[in-house]
């Protein structure tokens, strides 16, 4: 028994299928990349969201900070140093001979 392997002409209608499914390999391929939600978009975003947290910890931390300085302030848990310091700030006033050393933190 013999086999005969006819050879097929190569004609553009043979040609478009691959071509098609390349074009569309080619299509997929770069909005997974460059697309709206491709993977640039997604490194874009997570870097944002780590600046966005950075930033909500600085937030915070100032925050507390505030805070713990207003309940020393509060009339039941009042400091008295917190208290002079303030009204040496604010008014200017000190005693004979003393030294008054202001820092921002």
């Amino acid at each position: 028994m013999m086999v005969r392997v006819k050879k097929q002409a190569l004609t553009p209608m043979r040609l478009m299928k691959p071509l098609m499914w390349m074009f569309v390999a080619f299509y997929m391929g770069y909005h997974m990349l460059h697309g709206e939600r491709g993977l640039y978009a997604l490194m874009r975003d997570k870097r944002e969201l780590a600046r966005l947290e950075q930033e909500l910890a600085t937030s915070k931390a100032a925050r507390e900070k505030m805070e713990l300085h207003v309940t020393h302030l509060r009339s039941n848990s009042l400091d008295r140093d917190l208290l002079d310091e303030q009204m040496r700030r604010m008014m200017g006033v000190m005693k004979k001979g003393e030294v008054v050393v202001l820092s921002d933190s």
